[in-house]
């Protein structure tokens, strides 16, 4: 299968080639799906000063003729889920199953906020001298720059442009060079909606570094908006001092899932493989690290060990595929550098361990035990099938274990003790927590962590902050 008619960057309403091109590759067959412009930093700015451009009319429609025009898109993403769904399943990898999915989230991340910019209300304020009237206004913020990953090619980008062209900003989206064409189809789309030319634009590249710093540096830029590494984002965050943007910095989580004794066996096991092993455990909020408390370990390392023994690798186009490859071959090397440090260094195979017999970039779903602090598994994040089972004897033995990291995006609880969900959701260090739940993410509620996992929030009534700037209005005895 192949996309050739993918094969452009889209900026100012027009399809633009670059002066050379780059192969995106199916991970699964290692076939090259289609040839992309790769754009060169002359071109870079021509995207920026479009959505320059575009900005004063985008932003002075009112925000219900933009929510017209952004529902037409989300319906067309809706109508269009099967195509995206397969297109995403051979640049990405991921099952197409999950894929579909996928593509329905990142749909409605445009439909709510298509709906929510209606509701970005100011405010009177009461007055500290008589005669005067104090209120505050929301205004779009400018143009928007969004740098997303491979992993979600759909959903991280629409979480990021449905709250951006809600709150009236323009836009210009930079997505992998490992996922364009998923990007690409959705500005098809958009222009098929009737979004204006220069409100949404699509630049291509390898040279990310390169991007990142002409979109960090142009003052024409006034938000960056970033979903990737730590280290990568925090460069971000340097390079954008001098012109001082506002900041959404979605970086890298290492989520743990405590798992205490009074738990529902059969859901606590449900959930870790949800979470663990969704996508080959390449989502940054997936379980990496999995408590599990003395009372109950043995008996949930068993089934989990077998739930995960029947886990079927292979092409997400296959039937009963539950598992596709890793992204790149560089991606693998890491996963399993990673599990022979932690054999090493004393942890046991239980299931998995090494690379599939598909070859390729497939890896075996992984299970470890005997998982101990000081070996790399546990400090650093994974993005792979392997999931780590350390026991826990009290609660807060488990608590500052699983806060023991510089990241702090996702954390998860298995338990039926109210007392002890309240008291572990209070005292966990990340953004998100899901108790006897593993997939909490939806558009209407905020996304995002602490510590090193970044800045800001996306999704919810939190996601159109970053894009609005808050102007006070005094207005003086008249």
């Amino acid at each position: 299968m192949r996309f050739k008619d993918l094969d452009s960057s889209y900026i100012d309403g027009q399809w633009v080639r670059g002066p050379a091109t780059f192969d995106v590759v199916n991970p699964a067959t290692g076939e090259i799906l289609a040839e992309v412009a790769d754009l060169s930093r002359a071109q870079i700015g021509l995207g920026i000063d479009a959505a320059a451009k575009a900005f004063p009319l985008w932003s002075s429609k009112t925000s219900h003729e933009r929510a017209i025009l952004l529902k037409r898109w989300s319906a067309l993403i809706n109508s269009n889920n099967e195509t995206l769904a397969q297109l995403m399943t051979a640049e990405q990898g991921k099952p197409l199953a999950e894929a579909r999915g996928e593509v329905a989230f990142g749909a409605s991340f445009i439909d709510w906020f298509a709906e929510e910019a209606k509701r970005a209300y100011g405010e009177v304020i009461p007055t500290a001298f008589a005669g005067k009237r104090y209120t505050t206004l929301r205004q779009p913020s400018g143009v928007a720059a969004a740098i997303t990953p491979w992993n979600f090619p759909v959903a991280m980008l629409t979480r990021k442009a449905g709250a951006a062209l809600a709150a009236g900003c323009t836009m210009i989206v930079k997505p992998a060079a490992e996922t364009p064409l998923c990007a690409l189809l959705l500005a098809r789309l958009a222009d098929e909606a009737g979004l204006p030319a220069g409100v949404f634009n699509v630049i291509t590249t390898t040279r990310s570094a390169e991007a990142g710093e002409i979109l960090c540096e142009n003052s024409k830029v006034r938000v960056l908006s970033f979903t990737g590494s730590t280290a990568v984002g925090k460069q971000l965050y340097r390079q954008c001092a001098d012109t001082m943007k506002r900041l959404a910095l979605e970086l890298g989580g290492n989520a743990p899932l405590v798992i205490f004794d009074d738990a529902d066996l059969e859901k606590a096991v449900e959930g870790a493989m949800a979470t663990k092993y969704r996508n080959a455990g390449q989502t940054c909020v997936c379980a990496n690290r999995i408590y599990v408390q003395n009372g109950i370990y043995e008996t949930f390392a068993a089934r989990f060990s077998e739930a995960v023994l029947q886990l079927k690798v292979g092409d997400g186009t296959e039937d009963g595929v539950l598992i596709g490859p890793l992204i790149t071959a560089k991606a693998l090397q890491k996963v399993q550098d990673l599990v022979e440090d932690a054999v090493r260094k004393g942890a046991t195979v239980r299931v998995g361990g090494s690379v599939h017999g598909r070859g390729g970039s497939f890896y075996q779903p992984t299970v470890l035990e005997n998982v101990k602090t000081g070996m790399r598994i546990l400090s650093e994040e994974v993005f792979g099938p392997v999931a780590p089972l350390i026991r826990f004897e009290t609660e807060a033995q488990a608590l500052a274990m699983a806060n023991d990291s510089t990241v702090g995006l996702a954390a998860y609880i298995y338990t039926r003790d109210l007392s002890r969900s309240i008291r572990m959701s209070e005292g966990l260090q990340a953004g998100i927590i899901g108790i006897n739940d593993t997939l909490p993410s939806v558009a209407v509620a905020p996304f995002g962590g602490v510590k090193d996992s970044g800045l800001g929030r996306e999704g919810g009534r939190q996601g159109l902050d970053k894009y609005m700037d808050t102007k006070f209005v005094c207005v003086g005895i008249i």
